[in-house]
């Protein structure tokens, strides 16, 4: 750059120094510097792709479509086009400009990279690696080849696969640029599912775009959405992901501060995305989809988009739990009830709107029993109060009134409330309406005195009677 500057202060400078200065500005950065160096210049194909790509870092629509129309059908000039196609994830278009190029020019291997890198980002893992194959052939210490090789391992597999074709980078890279090191500390982060990522990401945040999404995903997943929502609020969105992760920013903001404003903005992401052109056919979209429409409370909608990708997380917990509330939502419990046990995660398990939801499918599905056996489970809170509501009402409505009974008992001994003595008083006698229908084994009945007695309401002792004068009739013991 100091060459070119000293040159360009020369009375017989070349016309032509003023792009070649342009592009050692653009190349660091400096892209109002390199926009005015480049006007210097005459008019050429190197300095309209240069302003080209400077209108993308602009965000110059009117600007990048007139450069755009100036572009010949030269390699030089298609190259760049693929570019700023990847670089505004347009990558299918991208893929068939580097394809046609390579059909005449075979010999250009780097191409294949370029296409990788773009199926790569479009979730063609297998098919990304085919192609990084035939370049790592001929050039088997390309970081850049490597890096991508193992970032596809993680898609594929696990993160100690990736981890594992990263060695090979470590070594590489030990006499090579920082940017490169930089990078592969920032990827071991990922790899390692966070570890060590406030202590790596934080430096990278201006130096490598990912590293700032990986935070806020890292503070996401530690349940800190204060702080992932400090690192997201002013990010301009540009790409596909960029819009994904402010969207589920904002839904998890709304959820916890019960903000209908977050949640109409995270509801807004996830269309945008969804409904896009590149992403409405993609995996991810099609989350997105579900995801707007769950926000909307529209479950049916939800399904018809989760069914579509369902055979591509059979082993997901995150997506295992939002399918199972849907379907749960629309009336399926015997199949929500299935993929709520699939469930793995320890953390998920132990979550209210989890216990919540598998309660009332066990309720539904005619197992009272389990539900009642996770309220045992949980410590005393104000959550296990709720718990204790849901299965008192949902087992009353759905007539297992042994468990409805149960519960209302130890409702009302937390809460003297007039309602749940109502409930349970309806309970016991529906217990004693299922043992004169023979659908509730007569020994059942004595357990319903001692729960009407933990009760001081006068009707109480008229109900016993009756209860007693039958089991005498009857000869049941009580």
């Amino acid at each position: 750059m100091e060459e070119y500057k000293a040159m360009t202060m020369k009375p017989d400078c070349h016309p032509d120094v003023w792009v070649f200065y342009a592009c050692t500005l653009f190349f660091l950065g400096l892209y109002k510097e390199a926009e005015e160096a480049a006007v210097m210049g005459p008019k050429s194909p190197l300095q309209n792709r240069l302003l080209f790509h400077v209108s993308h870092k602009f965000n110059d629509e009117k600007q990048l479509m007139g450069f755009h129309q100036n572009l010949e059908d030269v390699i030089e000039d298609q190259l760049s086009l693929a570019s700023i196609h990847y670089m505004r994830s347009h990558y299918q278009e991208a893929v068939d400009i580097y394809k046609r190029i390579l059909v005449s020019k075979r010999e250009y291997l780097a191409l294949n990279v370029y296409v990788a890198l773009c199926y790569y980002k479009l979730d063609y893992y297998e098919v990304s690696q085919e192609l990084l194959a035939t370049y790592l052939q001929h050039f088997p210490d390309s970081i850049t080849a490597i890096n991508l090789k193992a970032c596809n391992h993680f898609r594929l597999y696990n993160g100690k696969a990736a981890e594992a074709e990263l060695k090979n980078l470590i070594d590489i890279s030990a006499a090579s640029f920082e940017f490169d090191k930089e990078l592969i500390r920032h990827n071991l982060v990922v790899f390692r599912g966070g570890e060590g990522a406030l202590q790596v990401l934080p430096a990278l945040i201006d130096v490598i775009p990912e590293a700032r999404l990986n935070l806020i995903i890292y503070y996401l997943r530690q349940d800190d959405v204060q702080e992932s929502h400090t690192l997201i609020k002013d990010l301009e969105p540009t790409t596909p992901q960029e819009y994904v992760l402010k969207g589920v920013v904002n839904a998890a903001l709304g959820l916890d501060s019960g903000s209908r404003e977050h949640l109409k903005i995270a509801q807004q992401f996830f269309q945008l995305v969804g409904g896009s052109a590149s992403e409405c056919d993609t995996i991810p979209g099609r989350q997105c989809m579900a995801s707007c429409f769950f926000l909307l409370r529209q479950f049916e909608d939800v399904l018809i988009y989760l069914n579509s990708v369902k055979n591509y997380f059979y082993n997901d917990d995150i997506f295992n739990f939002n399918y199972a509330q849907a379907k749960a939502a629309v009336g399926n419990y015997r199949e929500a009830e299935e993929f709520f046990l699939l469930i793995q995660s320890e953390k998920t398990k132990s979550d209210y709107v989890y216990l919540s939801w598998l309660a009332r499918c066990y309720i539904m599905n005619q197992k009272a029993r389990r539900a009642w056996e996770l309220y045992l489970k949980m410590e005393t809170s104000a959550e296990s109060f709720s718990l204790l509501q849901l299965i008192a009402n949902d087992c009353y409505k759905m007539g297992q009134f042994y468990y409805a009974a149960k519960a209302f008992d130890v409702l009302e001994r937390l809460d003297p409330n007039p309602e749940y003595w109502e409930g349970k008083r309806g309970a016991c006698i529906g217990i004693f309406q299922l043992t004169l229908a023979g659908r509730e084994p007569r020994e059942t009945l004595r357990e319903v005195l001692p729960l009407l007695r933990n009760t001081g309401n006068p009707q109480v002792e008229y109900i016993i009677r009756i209860l007693k004068k039958w089991a005498k009739d009857n000869r049941v013991s009580l």
